[in-house]
C-alpha cells in the first residue's frame, strides 16, 4: 500500500525574517560547488554488526550531546515558514549526555489528548504546540523545563538541553510531499523517525502500512506532550466514525486501536544512548528498513554520532531519507557539509533526490550502503 499525503507546502508556509546577528538560518551558496553526489562503487559491505558498533574515541567524555530533534516550526492553524526565522544563538557546550529511555504508550489512550487542541492540516492531525507550551508553563510541569529555558534564552536550540522538537520545520513537509510524489512504499517495513519532533514522518509510515514504527527525539517532554498525542490523534480520529453507544462495538474499537498502536514505540535521549538502548534491549535487534529524518544535520558537532547511528541501525538493504537546508548560519551545518562528511568516510552512498526552491535551497537526500 502506498501512502498518500496530499497538500501544497506553500499553503502552509509563511516566510518570516530575523534581525541580522541573531543567527538566522540562511543559504551559503558559495559552498554549492564544494560537494557533489557520492561516487558509485563505494564499499557496500563496510558495515558493522551491533556487537561491532564503535562510537568515536573518548565519546563519553568529549562528544557534545547530539540534538536529535529536528528543529521544527510551530503550527497555529497554519504552518509558518522556519527557513529564515530560526533564532540560533551560541550556547556553552554541555558535556553530559541525555540517557535514552523508552516511553510506554498509556493504557488509556483517551487521556493522551486531555488538555490538547487537535488541529488538522490537509493530511495529518496534530496538537497545537502553542497550547502545549502554554499548559507546560502554566502548570509548571516538572521535568526538563525546556519551554521556559527556550523563552529565556530566546533560542530554539540549546545544545544538550532543548533541540527544537516543539516545532515543525518546512523540510518535514518537503519529505512528506516526496512520499506521495515518489510513491514511497511503507507497507511491511520497519521504520525509524529519527529526531521525530511532532512525528509526522513516522505517522506517514504508520498510515502507509509500516509493520513497526519507532519514534526518537532528544527531549522526553516532546515525546510525551507532542509525539505520542499526535500518533494517537491520527489513528483515533480516523477510527471514530459515527457515534456508537453499543458496549460491544466500543470494546472492539478499543481493541483495534490498541492493536494498531502497538506497532509504535517511542524513545527519548541522545543518539548514541538511543542506539545502546535498542541494541541491548533485545536478544536480536532487527534493523530498520527505512530511517526518516528531517533537518537533523544543522550542527556539524553531531555528524559523527549521526553517521554512527545510521551505520549501527540501518539494514544492509535499507535506506535513509533525509531532508535538510543547504546551509544553516549560526551553527554551520547543512547539506553540503554533511554530504562531504559522509563521502570522506566512504561507507554510504548519497544521492540527491530533489532540490526544492532554487533561491533558498532545500535538499532531499537518500543514503544507502
Amino acid at each position: 500500500m502506498t501512502f498518500q499525503f496530499n497538500f501544497t507546502i506553500e499553503n502552509h508556509l509563511e516566510n518570516e525574517s530575523t534581525p541580522p546577528g541573531d543567527g538566522a538560518l540562511a543559504l551559503d551558496s558559495s559552498e554549492e560547488s564544494s560537494v557533489s553526489e557520492s561516487k558509485k562503487g563505494r564499499h557496500r559491505d563496510r558495515r558493522r554488526s551491533a556487537e561491532q558498533l564503535e562510537w568515536p574515541q573518548n565519546h563519553l567524555l568529549e562528544h557534545k550531546p547530539v540534538g536529535s530533534a529536528a528543529p521544527s516550526q510551530d503550527t497555529d492553524g497554519s504552518v509558518r515558514a522556519a527557513n529564515s526565522s530560526r533564532n540560533l544563538e551560541p550556547h556553552e557546550n554541555h558535556r553530559c549526555m541525555r540517557v535514552a529511555k523508552e516511553h510506554p504508550m498509556p493504557e488509556d489512550v483517551t487521556k493522551v489528548l486531555e488538555n490538547k487542541v487537535v488541529e488538522t492540516l490537509p493530511g495529518p492531525q496534530h496538537v497545537n504546540v502553542s497550547v502545549v507550551k502554554t499548559v507546560l508553563l502554566k502548570e509548571n510541569v516538572p521535568g526538563e523545563n525546556i519551554v521556559s529555558q527556550s523563552i529565556s534564552s530566546h533560542s530554539d536550540l540549546i545544545s544538550g538541553v532543548y533541540e527544537g522538537g516543539l516545532k515543525i520545520w518546512e523540510c518535514t513537509f518537503d519529505l512528506l510531499a516526496y512520499f506521495t510524489k515518489a510513491q514511497v512504499k511503507f507497507a511491511g517495513k520497519k521504520v525509524l523517525d529519527l529526531g521525530c519532533g511532532s512525528g509526522l514522518l513516522g505517522i506517514a509510515a504508520f498510515k502507509g502500512g509500516a509493520r513497526e514504527i519507532h519514534f526518537q527525539d532528544y527531549n522526553s517532554t516532546v515525546i510525551d506532550e507532542v509525539t505520542i498525542p499526535n500518533v494517537v490523534a491520527n489513528f483515533t480520529v480516523e477510527d471514530e466514525g459515527n457515534d456508537v453507544n453499543e458496549p460491544d462495538v466500543k470494546r472492539q474499537r478499543k481493541s483495534k486501536i490498541a492493536q494498531e498502536l502497538c506497532k509504535c514505540r517511542f524513545f527519548s535521549g541522545e543518539w548514541s544512548e538511543f542506539c545502546k538502548l535498542v541494541l541491548s534491549s533485545e536478544n536480536f535487534f532487527e534493523k530498520y528498513d527505512l530511517i526518516l529524518t528531517s533537518e537533523t544535520i544543522y550542527n556539524p558537532d553531531y555528524y559523527s554520532t549521526l553517521h554512527q547511528t545510521f551505520l549501527g541501525l540501518l539494514d544492509k538493504n535499507g535506506r535513509v531519507l533525509l531532508a535538510s537546508k543547504a546551509h544553516y548560519f549560526g551553527v554551520g551545518g547543512g547539506t553540503y557539509l554533511f554530504q562531504k562528511f559522509v563521502e570522506e568516510r566512504n561507507v554510504f552512498e548519497t544521492r540527491t533526490l530533489e532540490i526544492i526552491d532554487e533561491g533558498l535551497k532545500r535538499f532531499l537526500i537518500e543514503m544507502t550502503f
